[in-house]
């Protein structure tokens, strides 16, 4: 399973901190990210956690997940355009695992994860 994402803006930050609460400085203020030594603002690492929900929820009824969980690898910058990936690793006791990542267009790895759903996915 794999999910394009829409290029990383500034406007997508914002409508992301109103939705979720969270207004850290270093993903909507440039001057506060670069006097952290940052380049620019960059993705909340739940954001792209969501987004990977959406791939899983985008194939499997949300009850069917059993768990999820991930591993923040590296941040997202401004204007990239992510891909979030879902691989089948296993099929065992009625249970399929996944590998998920979510991976920039020049193949560095922000997320690594993984989620349990009950059944099998559909072809």
């Amino acid at each position: 399973m794999k999910l394009q994402l829409p290029k990383i803006t500034r406007t997508t930050l914002a409508l992301y901190a109103g939705a979720s609460g969270d207004h850290n400085p270093m993903h909507i203020d440039l001057d506060v990210a670069r006097s952290a030594g940052m380049d620019d603002v960059f993705a909340h690492g739940m954001l792209s956690m969501a987004y990977l929900g959406r791939l899983l929820t985008a194939n499997v009824p949300q009850e069917r997940i059993r768990s999820y969980s991930v591993r923040f690898t590296s941040i997202t910058p401004l204007y990239a355009e992510p891909t979030a990936t879902a691989l089948v690793t296993k099929v065992e006791d009625g249970l399929t695992h996944l590998d998920l990542t979510m991976e920039l267009a020049d193949g560095t790895v922000t997320l690594k994860g993984s989620a349990v759903i009950e059944g099998e996915l559909a072809a």
